[in-house]
């Protein structure tokens, strides 16, 4: 495993349950019936967040589809329910609660907001149910998780650490970061105004109330301490009505956001000139990688973001798990106790076709696994190491790629 880099399909009706992927089985396979290994997949397909949840539906499904083609995990199907969790913590629960005592599932994969992983990770640990998510805050991996907890995110520490550099790369010395209450929003105000002191500028920072209608109060607020770059800590909604209120007040300052708050459904959903010049900066998945370039060519998509990439990984890595494990284990225990041994064995075969890692699993060899979302290697409290991230900037209304670093 390299350690120095890290690297449309909605399924079911908006606020929808959970959706059962099926799709041509081999034969031998479908005459197993009920049989399978069910893996559990909550994501935003409605809410704040959703931004990704069809294109994450897409990669669980292209995920499942490539087990079965294989043959499966020691001769057993796996089939993958996903549940909506609106955005919103409350659903979420129930989500998880749905498919941990009523579906039985070995693993959850795809919870994206950080509200949404801290709510159901306790359910999850607690029920020996191996949890892999694709959350940042940093507290998420600091819960007492008995190692059922795989983040194949960056940290908050990391990203807001890599924002308030970038920020000062660009030259400013005055930063005012402006976002909702989150898990990580005290944060990323911490971290970015400790790295902007420790440089001889100013940081500060205010936390506003979410869903509204005007930040014009916060705006002003923030714009009396005459900052050369507002960092933007929410998602789309929310970044969507700051920004205009900026632009209203004739801000003309550096504008920085993170994927969650400053992609492309941003800048479709905006006039040019309110969002124009506004960085972005974005966890990359392995872009030059085989195996993400297979994964685009399978989804159809031209590109896919990094949190689609993980999900797809989050379903193989629980497949190459039990594969490991071996025919009479099946639940989240297993799959804790053996993804490292197929994702991060210096001595395992190099590989990141699912088929051909099956296959090595088959043959009682080792692997080493990469995946489209890139190097799987996981510290001891589960959190990925190494980390590619994108910096992006809103150009005429469309996301153009400055670097990747």
């Amino acid at each position: 495993m390299h350690k120095l880099n890290r690297r449309t399909f909605l399924a079911g009706a908006a606020g929808a349950g959970s959706v059962a992927l099926t799709m041509s089985w081999p034969k031998a396979l479908m005459a197993q019936g009920a049989d399978t290994i069910k893996i559990g997949i909550i994501i935003p397909l409605t809410g704040a967040t959703s931004q990704f949840g069809a294109t994450m539906s897409a990669a669980a499904k292209t995920a499942v589809d490539d087990v079965n083609r294989a043959g499966g995990v020691n001769g057993r199907k796996i089939e993958v329910l996903i549940e909506d969790d609106q955005s919103n913590p409350e659903a979420a629960v129930r989500a998880a609660r749905k498919l941990i005592d009523v579906d039985k599932v070995v693993s959850i994969g795809g919870s994206y907001a950080s509200a949404v992983t801290s709510a159901i990770a306790p359910l999850c640990y607690e029920s020996k149910t191996a949890l892999f998510t694709s959350s940042g805050a940093d507290s998420i991996t600091k819960l007492p998780h008995n190692g059922y907890i795989f983040r194949t995110s960056p940290t908050v520490t990391l990203q807001g650490t890599r924002v308030g550099k970038y920020a000062l790369e660009l030259g400013a010395k005055n930063m005012f970061f402006l976002g909702p209450q989150t898990p990580f929003a005290q944060s990323y105000i911490d971290i970015i105004s400790k790295l902007f002191k420790d440089a001889g500028g100013e940081g500060r920072g205010l936390i506003y109330e979410d869903k509204r209608a005007s930040y014009r109060t916060e705006v002003d607020q923030a714009l009396r301490a005459n900052p050369d770059v507002i960092v933007l800590g929410g998602y789309v909604p929310d970044t969507s009505v700051v920004l205009k209120d900026l632009y209203r007040a004739g801000y003309t300052g550096n504008k920085i956001g993170f994927s969650f708050g400053v992609n492309q459904v941003l800048a479709d959903g905006l006039q040019a000139e309110v969002s124009e010049g506004t960085n972005s900066l974005v966890p990359s998945a392995s872009v030059d990688s085989v195996a993400y370039k297979t994964l685009v060519d399978k989804v159809q998509r031209p590109a896919l973001d990094s949190y689609s990439c993980q999900v797809y990984d989050h379903v193989v890595l629980t497949s190459l798990a039990l594969a490991q494990a071996g025919a009479d284990a099946a639940d989240g225990t297993a799959v804790r106790d053996n993804v490292r041994a197929i994702s991060q064995d210096e001595k395992g075969e190099k590989v990141s076709d699912v088929a051909a890692a099956l296959k090595l699993l088959g043959e009682k060899r080792s692997v080493n696994y990469d995946g489209p979302s890139g190097p799987l290697s996981f510290a001891q409290n589960g959190d990925v190491e190494g980390v590619f991230f994108r910096y992006e900037q809103v150009q005429k209304g469309k996301m153009a790629l400055l670097k990747v670093a």
